[in-house]
């Protein structure tokens, strides 16, 4: 009897610290699950702060004498495609398409403003301007926000999708809905730096 009570009492134990551990890993990832969202809505935030930049910079430019207006019209429909692309801002993503989509579109964007940039060299007189130096700045200072908070939200990522994969994690996770979050990837070409040219066969805007 003794011994079955002995028994019977280290079982018990065993069970209590298989609990606690269990409540702790799942309170661990409960935590980082949360700052993971967290951190997503940052992202979103730098990505809405660059496009409320976008309608000012393109009337600042459009107003300029001769500017090409497919340069404006291209910046204005990038625009518009990111607003249709919805993801919740409060959750991350856990499917890569829609982190994809989210990002091409997001991409276009970017590509459309450094073209923007680019054209905007022909026109020393719009560059010269107060009120562009500052959006320019401003877009400069956005898009190396963007830069920051996406690579911390892929490493609050890969902590979170790290942890529901070890022990005892793993045995729970997707029992209670904790699943692994997207990240955000490299463009093609990433790695290599931009090549800027610009066409100077082209007359400038005044002359003939």
């Amino acid at each position: 009897m003794k011994t079955f009570l002995v028994g019977l009492g280290i079982m018990v134990v065993l069970g209590l610290i298989l609990v606690a551990a269990g409540v702790s890993s799942y309170n661990g990832l409960v935590n980082r699950s949360q700052a993971v969202d967290a951190q997503w809505a940052q992202v979103q935030n730098v990505y809405q702060r660059r496009a409320d930049l976008v309608p000012n910079l393109v009337g600042t430019v459009a107003g300029a004498a001769n500017f090409e207006k497919s340069t404006v019209t291209e910046v204005t429909a990038a625009r518009a495609s990111v607003g249709q692309v919805k993801l919740d801002p409060n959750s991350a993503p856990t499917d890569p398409a829609q982190l994809a989509a989210f990002e091409q579109a997001q991409g276009a964007l970017t590509s459309a403003l450094s073209r923007l940039l680019v054209v905007v060299e022909r026109y020393p007189d719009l560059k010269a301007t107060a009120n562009f130096q500052t959006l320019q700045a401003q877009l400069e200072g956005t898009e190396n926000r963007i830069a920051v908070e996406r690579g911390r939200f892929n490493d609050t990522a890969r902590d979170y999708n790290s942890a529901i994969k070890r022990f005892p994690a793993v045995f729970y996770a997707g029992m209670f809905g904790f699943k692994e979050k997207a990240y955000f990837t490299a463009q093609p070409g990433a790695e290599t730096a931009p090549k800027v040219e610009f066409d100077f066969s082209k007359k400038e805007p005044g002359k003939k």
